[in-house]
């Protein structure tokens, strides 16, 4: 495909939402677990400039990935919470910094359930499991029906402290996608068994939401297209999902795919593949009017103009590409373009990749990243370093959530 006047118009062009928002263009920051939250669930310095850097480098939208409403149950101690204990003052700084230039700011709101991080968690998903390097017990009825009015809090929390929308999320393997899941879901009452069934916690959550924050609030919601997994979530079930989304409030589906599973490979990890989703994303087209944003898999700008051109996806999001490059939204939006350069790692051992790019998000928001030249051992070594050292402040904050 060739890069004209007329392709970067599609990029350049705006998207209204249902609820009335308007995105300036179709370049969004996708969820990442930036893990810069400061041990006890508060924003840090960094976290905010690497936000507000993505602003400034001309994004529409980026969402903070992992934030928790429940502390007891977290992807990570990096993660951030909106909660009784939040510093209120640091989110408001936090919510201004990130919508210069007319970008939007939306944290990712998820519970990790059955993959709650062990060192600060007793994990709890749909059902009791018992695999190999993951166990977890079962929710109890009530639990689950304590579930919508805690990501309803948490949605009412990020809007009164000046988020610009919020994106429940339902993916990879986190609590709302252990529901769809049956991989994780083994229920015989209403909330397991038929995909109708596995998915009614997740309308539960956006009906809740939805009244929390009110007609005009941008509400999203990220999902599998599927967990990539032998007995999960398939595409047939999924596109079901995306039918019962379109029957709801939702103002903006975000497909993604793969779960975070004990000896599973994240499809991440598989650096020769083109976009991940662009087939489940064409068939979801033709089930709902809901603007659709695809995430996964993007290299280059011709990629993301081909999503978009031909109706494949209403918007695009970049994870590791903006990792590498923070003003690539306005690098794609000009004529002149220019793609990312990837690095080619050897023998990347699990989670390797994802600590270095972790760590990479640190040196942005520490405005170093010309001088980052960390390799893949001492990525991991100082990330696993610094998680170790958060979780003794995480139980020092919440310790009274073990007694």
């Amino acid at each position: 495909m060739t890069i004209n006047s007329e392709s970067i118009h599609v990029l350049q062009s705006s998207l209204k939402l249902p609820c009335g928002a308007i995105l300036k263009n179709r370049i969004a920051k996708s969820p990442m677990s930036d893990s810069l939250a400061d041990g006890g669930g508060d924003p840090t310095e960094a976290q905010i400039r690497l936000y507000e850097r993505w602003a400034e480098g001309g994004v529409a939208l980026s969402f903070i990935g992992e934030v928790q409403g429940d502390p007891r149950f977290p992807e990570k101690p990096g993660n951030l919470v909106l909660g009784a204990h939040s510093n209120q003052n640091l989110l408001r700084l936090f919510s201004r910094r990130a919508v210069i230039k007319g970008a939007h700011i939306w944290p990712q709101i998820g519970h990790a359930g059955a993959l709650s991080h062990l060192p600060i968690s007793q994990p709890k998903g749909p059902s009791a499991l018992n695999f190999e390097g993951l166990q977890c017990a079962g929710m109890s009825i009530d639990d689950i029906h304590e579930l919508p009015d805690m990501y309803a809090r948490t949605a009412l929390h990020a809007k009164t402290v000046g988020f610009s929308g919020v994106h429940i999320h339902a993916g990879h393997g986190f609590l709302l996608s252990q529901f769809l899941s049956p991989l994780f879901n083994h229920r015989s009452d209403g909330y397991g068994g038929s995909i109708e069934a596995r998915c009614r916690i997740v309308l539960e959550v956006i009906n809740n939401v939805r009244r929390a924050v009110g007609p005009s609030f941008p509400v999203g919601i990220r999902i599998n297209s599927t967990d990539q997994l032998d007995g999960g979530l398939t595409e047939v079930d999924a596109l079901e999902v995306v039918r019962l989304l379109d029957q709801t409030s939702i103002d903006l589906i975000d497909i993604s795919g793969g779960t975070y599973f004990p000896g599973a490979k994240a499809i991440s990890e598989n650096a020769s593949l083109g976009p991940y989703f662009i087939d489940f994303a064409r068939l979801a087209k033709g089930v709902t009017h809901v603007p659709l944003i695809l995430t996964g898999g993007f290299k280059n700008r011709e990629q993301v103009v081909d999503a978009l051109t031909s109706g494949a996806a209403d918007m695009v999001g970049l994870g590791r590409a903006m990792a590498l490059n923070p003003r690539l939204a306005d690098t794609w939006l000009s004529e002149e373009g220019g793609d990312p350069e990837f690095p080619k790692f050897e023998s990347a051992p699990p989670g390797g990749i994802t600590a270095w790019y972790t760590m990479r998000l640190t040196a942005l928001g520490e405005d170093r990243e010309n001088v980052f030249e960390m390799g893949l051992p001492a990525a991991i070594r100082e990330y696993e370093a610094r998680d170790a050292q958060r979780c003794i402040k995480w139980k020092n904050k919440f310790s009274y959530l073990y007694t």
